[in-house]
C-alpha cells in the first residue's frame, strides 16, 4: 500500500475552504498501481460469491468496474438523478450542506445476489448509507460495502448500519 499512498494527491481547500482532498487520479493514471488496487480489492471478496458490484457515481466507477471485472460479476452504477434510462428506485439523504439523491436501476439487483457496495473515499458515510439502504430495499442476499480510502477521523462508519461489513484499503 505504500506504494499506492505515494501516488495519492493531497488538494487542499477542495472542494470547499478547509479540506484536504485525497485525489485518487493520480493512483488511476499509474498502471502499476492500479493493478494493485484492483487485485488488493479482488483478494478481499475472490471467496465470497459476489455476483454484483455497485460502483457510486463517480470514481466509485473506477474502482468498482475493475473489481466487478476481477470477480466476473455485473457492475451497477449508483447514479445521481436522471442519469439512468430506465425505471429506477431512489434514496433521498442528507449531507453536509442540503440533500442529495442516488438512484439504481429497479431490476439492477434480485434476491439471489452477493453484492459489493465500492466508492474511492469513506468520508463522512452518506452516499454510501443511501446507497446501502436502496441496495437493500431490494433483498439481495448479503451486501459488503468497500472503499480504497476511509478517513477515520470523520467517522463514517458511524453513518452505516452496524452489521455491515466495510473494508478499506488504506485508513488515514
Amino acid at each position: 500500500m505504500e506504494y499506492i499512498k505515494a501516488r495519492i494527491r493531497d488538494v487542499k481547500d477542495f472542494p470547499t475552504k478547509g479540506i484536504i482532498f485525497k485525489d485518487l487520479t493520480t493512483v488511476f493514471k499509474d498502471p502499476r498501481a492500479l493493478h494493485i488496487i484492483g487485485w488488493d480489492l479482488s483478494q478481499m471478496y475472490r471467496d465470497k460469491g459476489v455476483t454484483k458490484v455497485v460502483g457510486i457515481e463517480s470514481r466509485g466507477f473506477i474502482g468498482g468496474s475493475i473489481l466487478a471485472f476481477e470477480l466476473g460479476a455485473g457492475f451497477v452504477p449508483a447514479r445521481k438523478p436522471g442519469k439512468l434510462p430506465a425505471d429506477t428506485i431512489r434514496m433521498e439523504y442528507d449531507k453536509e450542506y442540503g440533500k442529495d439523491v442516488i438512484e439504481i436501476h429497479r431490476d439492477a439487483i434480485g434476491p439471489d445476489d452477493i453484492v459489493v457496495l465500492h466508492d474511492d473515499v469513506l468520508a463522512t458515510g452518506g452516499t454510501m448509507a443511501a446507497t446501502y439502504k436502496l441496495v437493500k430495499s431490494l433483498n439481495p442476499k448479503k451486501i459488503y460495502v468497500n472503499f480504497i480510502i476511509e478517513l477515520t477521523a470523520l467517522n463514517g462508519r458511524a453513518a452505516l448500519p452496524e452489521d455491515a461489513e466495510i473494508t478499506s484499503l488504506i485508513k488515514y
